[in-house]
């Protein structure tokens, strides 16, 4: 059951303006609240990537430690297979033998490091310019139809 009555301009909204603000006053407002909500976030901001500064700083000195740790490990391994070896052979001839093997890793590791560095090269993007390029041309051809 719908009743239909009939409007009234001045019923339930009231047109007296004089309990409100003024509108520069509520946009002043506005403002400073904006700003102050602006400054919260970013302090907010600024103290979360602290904490993460703080996070990746001591993940990198873990990562860093492991990696000397690491690094020891492997001279610990190399003087174990020269120890192992020295059992047949003079220790002279064992370390001989594990530097020898120990060089042709390094000296294959540098080649093929070589092979990509100049696979690289030339270090600029090569294909961006190109399509630069074309993009100029096309722009001056449209400016000259």
């Amino acid at each position: 059951m719908s009743s239909t009555q009939p409007h009234h301009a001045g019923s339930g909204l009231t047109t007296d303006r004089s309990n409100q603000e003024p509108v520069g006053e509520l946009v002043q407002r506005a403002s400073q609240q904006l700003t102050e909500l602006v400054r919260g976030e970013l302090r907010l901001a600024q103290a979360e990537m602290k904490e993460k500064g703080k996070r990746y700083g001591k993940g990198g000195g873990l990562f860093g430690g492991a990696g000397v740790v690491g690094f020891l490990t492997a001279q610990a391994l190399v003087a174990t297979v020269i120890a192992a070896l020295a059992v047949t052979l003079p220790v002279w001839a064992a370390g001989l033998i594990v530097t020898t093997v120990l060089g042709v890793i390094a000296a294959v590791m540098a080649m093929s490091g070589k092979k990509q560095v100049d696979q690289a090269a030339p270090p600029s993007p090569e294909q961006t310019v190109e399509n630069v390029k074309a993009d100029v041309t096309e722009i001056k051809e449209s400016a000259h139809r």
